[in-house]
């Protein structure tokens, strides 16, 4: 089996230096398909039955525990779960668990980004599902799980809308829950910080902004914002718009015709000697070389250093 793939967590209970910040398969990688579904089992039984604390940038995720014991951890608090549970886990909450032995649930995990009717900014749903919470099981989830698993396993052209269409009730029904229990839910603080953060560097890519432009905008200082940057992803503020920036200077050049010097002045970079160095340092590659290499190919973009 690909190591890679045992990656959606730390591999012990061992608490690193700083938080881990993964994708499901490994870190800084983005998820290869329209979702991921599992059963707890088929990971956790691999890791002694404990995921250490980490979080998932661009990840979502919605956790059904139904039969065994669990307890999990959220910003640094513990707490047991009363099972049937589903838990709603927004990108860059930190969290980890501890299961009994032989628990039972699924994992589902989705790109956020990719749904954007449900987990976008302005969503109807945002609200709700912009938080962390623990929320009682209905018994009618596990078809909505099995269905997923039984989908994800196949290969025709109805694959990605059937997955789409149960990974959206189980959203919904996710979200109508926490609706309902709102006033007990656990806020992640600095996890709702960070989500807002990485939607400002989204949007203001080719501006040129500095990070304290950015913390005041969000009510922050810009020692604060870099003290939350470098908990959750492991990097200063500063850095973080960098990563951002490159990553859409890769998107740039695999998808449009635009020369270099455009790709660079798109993204704020007004001397193409300097885009091309900053890109070659941080990639590995320069941008005509990182071009030619994804032309006609489906190889993910690279992770920025």
């Amino acid at each position: 089996m690909d190591d890679r793939r045992n990656r959606w967590y730390y591999p012990n209970m061992t608490q690193p230096a700083a938080i881990p910040a993964f994708g499901l398969y490994g870190e800084g990688q983005s998820l290869p398909d329209v979702l991921h579904c599992e059963r707890i089992r088929e990971r956790a039984r691999l890791h002694d039955w404990q995921i250490a604390p980490h979080s998932h940038p661009n990840l979502h995720q919605t956790v059904l525990i139904r039969r065994g014991d669990a307890r999990i951890t959220v910003d640094g608090r513990t707490r047991e779960l009363a099972l049937p549970v589903l838990l709603n886990i927004p990108p860059w909450v930190v969290h980890g668990f501890r299961f009994a032995a032989r628990t039972e649930g699924y994992v589902l995990t989705l790109p956020a980004d990719a749904f954007p009717e449900l987990l976008g900014e302005h969503a109807l749903l945002a609200q709700a599902l912009s938080t962390w919470g623990a929320v009682a099981a209905d018994a009618d989830l596990d078809p909505l799980f099995e269905a997923l698993l039984d989908e994800q396993a196949r290969d025709d052209p109805a694959r990605a809308p059937m997955l789409r269409a149960l990974a959206t009730q189980v959203l919904c029904r996710a979200a109508r829950s926490l609706f309902a229990t709102a006033p007990g839910a656990v806020p992640a603080r600095y996890a709702g910080y960070m989500q807002a953060f990485d939607a400002l560097v989204q949007r203001h890519l080719g501006e040129n902004r500095r990070v304290s432009d950015h913390a005041a905008e969000l009510g922050l200082t810009a020692t604060h914002l870099n003290r939350i940057c470098r908990a959750l992803a492991g990097m200063s503020a500063g850095r973080y718009i960098e990563a951002r920036r490159l990553h859409e200077a890769q998107r740039l050049l695999a998808y449009t015709r635009q020369p270099v010097a455009e790709v660079g002045y798109a993204l704020g970079y007004d001397d193409p000697a300097y885009f091309s160095r900053v890109f070659r340092r941080q990639m590995g590659e320069t941008p005509s070389a990182c071009r030619l290499r994804l032309a006609g190919s489906d190889l993910p973009p690279l992770t920025p250093r």
